[in-house]
């Protein structure tokens, strides 16, 4: 059995949830793109952890956890990552394999993201640059610090290329930097090298491995509200991409948020600027897990969802935080666009197009009723099982999961 879970909107959906829920019942757990520009927290009992590079199945310690070549690494970062784990949790961790193939984020793509990326909203943690050296035939891999004798000249080389920018970066200082945390990072006993895609397809007879991605379907690269995106595709085809093994009989769960938020710039067609915006992100706690930043926020768009659907080929839904909804009188969703005096359906990816549309709205009743300690569907309220059921009927797809609070238990399973 292959599960990939894709984010549906802009992001912060909540996804770390629902593969932390999952990860109990699959083998591996595989990490397919993005970097430390996104983050996943996971709620055991009192505590939360905030992963980065980290797949979020590492707290389930009888599991494999794969990183794949097209994630890229801040070896920093990254080492702090596990460093946290070990004081908290200690070796009571999943297993971690990394792809050599991993590109690294190197000194000289954070100093060029400083200088361009703010102009799209981005993380400034050098993502774009080290995809685009990546793409370039320039990019630095983990595997290149283990095995090429001549990664000195290869550092010196890139320098070469980033003359202007990196004049006062050194070769010798990097290396030595970069090979000291690398070396860290790969003695630690649950922690190894090995080609993901190899690993996975030996594997995939007999037994069961889910997929998790970073950012969602209207980030990505080609699919998502160009050029307010991330630098490569956390839809379903990254996932042939970014670990070079195609699975089989693969079912994709897409996470919705009871609602819409987006961070950063670009057209949002459902953003609220009132009280009911603003109950949203208090209640919510609509701040970024990477970079704290306060996230926009409005009515749940099925314009976006139908769109996600299509290109990851959705096959049900996991729906968060429909807690947060709670006390809200009236609900609104959107259902399409008018563009030019004409009703779509289709969700329009060009954002001059995005930002003219004017958003159809169905209204629904709220309610009033506390639903964090409800564990079946039944027992909601008659209005949050309208809501539900309102995306069923309009999406095609059914609701499987249903959060109810931001800890691993607080999830209605249908």
């Amino acid at each position: 059995m292959n599960f990939a879970i894709i984010g549906t909107q802009w992001g912060d959906e909540g996804k770390g949830k629902i593969v932390d829920y999952l990860s109990e019942k699959f083998d591996y757990i595989v990490r397919y793109q993005g970097g430390n520009n996104a983050g996943h927290t996971v709620v055991l009992g009192d505590q939360k952890f905030p992963l980065h590079h980290i797949p979020t199945g590492i707290l389930h310690k009888n599991k494999i956890c794969c990183i794949g070549c097209g994630v890229i690494l801040n070896p920093k970062v990254f080492l702090e990552e596990l460093q946290s784990l070990d004081k908290r949790v200690g070796n009571n961790t999943a297993r971690l394999i990394i792809d050599p193939k991993a590109h690294l984020i190197m000194p000289w793509h954070i100093l060029r993201d400083s200088l361009t990326g703010g102009k799209i909203g981005t993380t400034g943690r050098g993502i774009g640059p080290c995809y685009e050296d990546a793409i370039g035939r320039r990019g630095i891999r983990i595997g290149d610090f283990v095995y090429n004798r001549n990664i000195k000249k290869q550092i010196q080389s890139t320098i070469g290329y980033y003359a202007d920018l990196a004049k006062k970066l050194n070769a010798q200082t990097i290396y030595k930097d970069y090979s000291t945390t690398i070396k860290a990072i790969l003695k630690r006993p649950r922690v190894s090298l090995g080609d993901v895609g190899v690993l996975l397809d030996e594997k995939q007879k007999n037994r069961n491995i889910l997929f998790e991605g970073a950012q969602a379907t209207l980030l990505d690269i080609y699919f998502g509200t160009y050029p307010f995106v991330t630098s490569s595709h956390p839809t379903l085809g990254g996932i042939y991409i970014g670990t070079g093994f195609a699975p089989q009989n693969i079912k994709t769960v897409g996470v919705v948020k009871a609602y819409t938020t987006r961070v950063g710039e670009g057209p949002f067609p459902t953003e609220l600027h009132d009280k009911v915006g603003k109950h949203l992100a208090e209640k919510g706690h609509e701040f970024g897990t990477t970079t704290g930043r306060p996230r926009r926020c409005g009515w749940l768009d099925l314009t976006i969802i139908r769109y996600a659907k299509r290109i990851s080929g959705l096959s049900g839904i996991a729906l968060t935080k429909l807690d947060i909804l709670t006390g809200l009188t009236t609900l609104k969703v959107a259902v399409g666009y008018k563009l030019k005096g004409k009703v779509i359906k289709d969700f329009p990816v060009f954002v001059y197009d995005l930002e003219r549309v004017q958003s159809i709205y169905h209204e629904m009743e709220g309610w009033n009723d506390d639903i964090t300690g409800i564990k079946s569907f039944n027992n909601l309220p008659k209005q949050a099982k309208n809501y539900v059921k309102f995306i069923e009927k309009e999406t095609g797809l059914p609701v499987k999961y249903i959060g109810v609070g931001p800890e691993r238990s607080q999830l209605i399973i249908r």
